[in-house]
């Protein structure tokens, strides 16, 4: 068997009934159930939801993206061998000691294999929240050109590369395009102060103003719980995204849960604790990847220029990497997720056809 079937890449293709289009992201496809089908797995696996709510198949493929790309390799390696299983582990991970400790639960009911999530519906909230305990990235970049009001935030003069910060630091940005709020422009993905939250909660999709204090709090105390563990590792957790959204429980309850993935190597950026104790980052999450394409191709500017999104497309579509950088990441991927675990990682032979025997076998999805 090759690598390359050892890849799940296209994920949106099954044949789960449904009776809406699929939603395709870059990296994960959603199939929302039937009504019948979700008040059925409800009542059957004793789900704590609302008996009506909307249920979803969520499967996470081995497609890596990066510089909003879609990234190949060589053989038919259409994605990266043991990502997808990677990243779905450590976020279950981590959303258990979330719960745990007694901070919020997640979208996800079940797992009902290693690419696979049952996730519930949510409201969710319309901020990306980014926290950051090292500035590098991004915000270095802009400290460089002399910004130093960040979401509203003053920051200190004569900070360094890489450095660590005196505290950690959320910087949130819309997620999708609100439209309505007063200095906050019309786009995707914009920086938002703390004011304009609470001053707009509404429109961010907050119920009250006091649930931006329980969203902050989920922030900094979710931050830790994966900063610390990791530390455990002598490995550093430098910044993150989170997101939240509203779901209601079997009681009839509505509450602020964690959504989409946490403390993963693509939503976050994790050093190797030894190297930075010596003056060195070395990257083990998907900034190592891009840090690679830009070293990969001549001109790097393509990849950083967002108007040459033609030419950064044709150069993704038009170049196989090597297989070494495939396995390069992959180990990266693999790696970590056994590291935070403590567990070997199942990496399937054939994806598609495991998840297929389950949702009909189990789960009665498929005709």
């Amino acid at each position: 068997m090759s690598l390359a079937d050892k890849v799940l890449a296209i994920n949106n293709d099954l044949p789960i009934r449904t009776d809406e289009p699929v939603h395709s992201g870059k990296v994960r496809s959603v199939y929302w159930l039937t009504d019948a089908d979700s008040r059925r797995l409800i009542a059957e696996n004793n789900y704590d939801v609302a008996p009506d709510a909307p249920l979803a198949i969520m499967v996470i493929s081995d497609r890596i993206s990066a510089f909003e790309c879609i990234w190949h390799g060589e053989g038919g390696m259409n994605g990266v061998p043991g990502k997808g299983a990677a990243l779905n582990a450590i976020s279950n991970h981590w959303f258990k000691l979330f719960r745990e400790q007694g901070l919020a639960d997640s979208h996800i009911l079940d797992v009902p294999h290693p690419l696979v999530w049952i996730v519930q519906k949510a409201r969710p909230v319309m901020i990306e929240a980014i926290c950051r305990q090292y500035i590098t990235g991004s915000m270095w970049r802009s400290y460089v050109k002399g910004e130093r009001d960040f979401c509203g935030i003053q920051i200190a003069e004569g900070l360094e590369r890489d450095q660590k910060l005196p505290e950690l630091l959320i910087t949130p940005s819309t997620k999708g395009i609100l439209t309505g709020i007063p200095g906050v422009p019309e786009v995707d993905d914009v920086n938002v102060s703390r004011t304009d939250i609470e001053t707009n909660y509404e429109a961010f999709q907050f119920n009250s103003p006091a649930d931006i204090d329980t969203y902050e709090r989920l922030l900094g105390e979710g931050f830790d719980v994966i900063s610390n563990e990791l530390a455990k590792l002598d490995q550093i957790f430098v910044d993150t995204k989170f997101e939240f959204g509203y779901v209601t429980d079997s009681a009839g309850n509505e509450k602020l849960i964690y959504m989409d993935e946490v403390g993963t190597p693509d939503s976050s950026r994790i050093w190797d604790g030894p190297s930075y104790r010596d003056g060195k980052v070395v990257e083990n999450s998907k900034e190592g990847f891009r840090q690679l394409l830009l070293n990969h191709f001549p001109d790097a500017d393509i990849l950083l220029d967002k108007n040459r999104m033609p030419e950064r497309q044709a150069l993704a579509a038009d170049n196989a990497l090597p297989e070494a950088v495939m396995m390069a990441v992959s180990d990266t991927y693999v790696s970590l997720a056994e590291k935070i675990t403590g567990q070997p990682l199942v990496i399937s032979d054939n994806p598609k056809a495991e998840i297929l025997e389950i949702l009909k076998e189990q789960y009665g999805l498929i005709d």
